[in-house]
């Protein structure tokens, strides 16, 4: 009987795509969504009363976008690249992964990585499950006031994420 279901199993599951060829297939998002999902961050944070800047990036943690308000700091470019890359490197937020970094956690090693920026403020970016790309976004007073915008941000572009 064990057996029997175990075949049963093997030739009713369909084959994930691709699985039999050399290639992968996935989704980044175009120049045009990364640039108005950067643009949409920062109105949101300019709204609030915060100059930041914000990046977004691929999957591949390759930027494909950054603004500056006029009245961030210097310092927003690199951080804001930063955070969008750790989000996707490591698939998670920023702001939750920012304690799972503390010293002392199992995590801890990560802060020396040279790229990885475990503070608030970077977001993957995903599409029917999928990480499309990730926003990072620096400058706000704190790392929960720069998530809240990196989702906004998000959150403006929810409709082209649908359609991939």
């Amino acid at each position: 009987m064990k057996k029997l279901l175990i075949a049963a199993l093997l030739f009713t599951t369909p084959l994930q795509a691709g699985q039999d060829d050399a290639f992968v297939e996935f989704k980044v998002l175009k120049p045009e969504v990364a640039i108005k999902l950067a643009v949409a961050a920062m109105n949101h944070c300019r709204d609030g009363g915060y100059m930041v800047g914000v990046a977004v990036v691929d999957r591949f943690g390759v930027t494909q976008a950054f603004v500056r308000d006029r009245f961030a700091g210097p310092h927003v470019e690199e951080t804001a690249k930063r955070k969008a890359w750790t989000s996707v490197s490591f698939r998670t937020d920023t702001h939750s992964f920012s304690d799972l970094t503390q010293a002392g956690e199992e995590a801890f090693g990560i802060r020396f990585i040279s790229k990885a920026l475990p503070l608030g403020g970077g977001v993957p970016v995903e599409s029917d499950g999928s990480i499309v790309g990730g926003i990072g976004v620096s400058g706000a007073p704190g790392g929960d006031i720069d998530d809240a915008c990196a989702r906004a941000g998000i959150a403006a572009i929810e409709d082209e994420l649908a359609g991939f």
